[in-house]
């Protein structure tokens, strides 16, 4: 399981590093998708900010995998809210398609590093 949890991992941060730089950034496709989903530019960037701290979350969950079972979550939980952004701006499957995988894919880390959860700083 360690080794699907890590090729997972390395998917999400490869993932979430583009979409979230992009966002941060102000690239012209998340500055389009955001005026069209009605979402101010400043949540753009709170969303790309989260993406990356949660990125590295899970780079640091190579090592500590408590870090990866939070990183993994808090990707969830933001693909949870993509996923109803496209879903009230009536955007087709394939629009919404890549973050429901994504999301998937963070659920299944998070599950498989939740026993480690409770290592987490803090947490003890």
């Amino acid at each position: 399981m360690n080794i699907v949890a890590i090729v997972l991992q390395s998917l999400l941060v490869l993932a979430f590093v583009m979409a979230g730089s992009g966002k941060a950034a102000g690239s012209k496709m998340h500055v389009d998708n955001f005026k069209k989903w009605r979402l101010p530019q400043w949540f753009r960037v709170i969303t790309g900010l989260v993406e990356l701290i949660a990125a590295a979350a899970l780079v640091v969950g190579y090592w500590e995998p408590s870090w990866a079972a939070a990183g993994a979550l808090l990707l969830g939980v933001t693909a949870i809210g993509g996923v109803l952004t496209h879903i009230r701006a009536k955007d087709s499957f394939k629009q919404c398609f890549p973050i429901i995988l994504l999301g998937v894919l963070a659920f299944i880390v998070f599950f498989i590093r939740l026993s480690d959860l409770s290592d987490f700083p803090g947490f003890n």
